[in-house]
């Protein structure tokens, strides 16, 4: 039995269950200020791309409006372009389909504490390489073709919660060099590493406040 198959999944299963537990009051009073102040369901469902390709629903508290991809993608062709010219990403600032309790959410990386139900159940890791869309993939891939290889190695392993390049002070990243640092997690994937990543994550996520 490999690391990612054997103690990785012993240490994903603790960790979330002891944050799970840590954290219940979030889980109590978000959504009830979800709901208070935006229409529409608490938890949002996201089609992403795990290990070997297969897709899953990712899980976040919703900190956009409930037509928030209609919009992006169908609506607001201004924004749409500025979210491709910023390889797949939108500044919290620059993106009207974000609510006021969302930016307060997403600042304080509330927002992705659902995902914790992802480890839990297979879906995710705590540490591993970013969930990708399967629309962002065959884009950015086409745009920079020597990623092809490296997205091959990335769907090796289970997306994390946080990674390599989400510890290394290197969120704002074009596709290609955020794609180059998922593979060298994958490729050099290990006990040790995997907690320094999560030690560093507390500080890197305190960074962005």
């Amino acid at each position: 039995m490999n690391y990612q198959n054997g103690v990785k999944r012993v240490i994903d299963i603790v960790v979330a269950s002891v944050l799970l537990i840590l954290f219940l009051p979030i889980w109590i009073v978000i959504p009830f200020l979800i709901v208070l102040t935006s229409p529409g369901p608490v938890i949002y469902r996201h089609k992403r791309v795990g290990r070997d390709g297969r897709e899953f629903d990712m899980f976040k508290f919703r900190s956009m409006v409930v037509n928030a991809d209609e919009i992006l993608h169908k609506k607001d062709k201004v924004l749409l372009k500025k979210f491709k010219e910023m390889d797949w990403k939108l500044e919290a600032k620059d993106d009207p389909r974000i609510t006021p309790l969302g930016r307060i959410l997403r600042a304080l990386t509330i927002d992705e504490f659902p995902q914790l139900v992802n480890v839990l159940v297979g879906d995710m890791s705590m540490v591993g390489p970013r969930a990708y869309l399967r629309r962002e993939l065959a884009e950015q891939t086409s745009r920079y073709p020597k990623t092809k290889a490296l997205i091959a190695t990335v769907l090796q392993a289970k997306p994390g919660i946080t990674g390599l390049w989400q510890v290394s002070g290197r969120n704002e990243i074009s596709f290609d060099k955020r794609a180059a640092l998922d593979a060298q997690y994958v490729q050099e994937m290990s006990l040790a590493g995997d907690l320094a990543i999560l030690l560093k994550t507390p500080k890197a996520m305190i960074s962005k406040w």
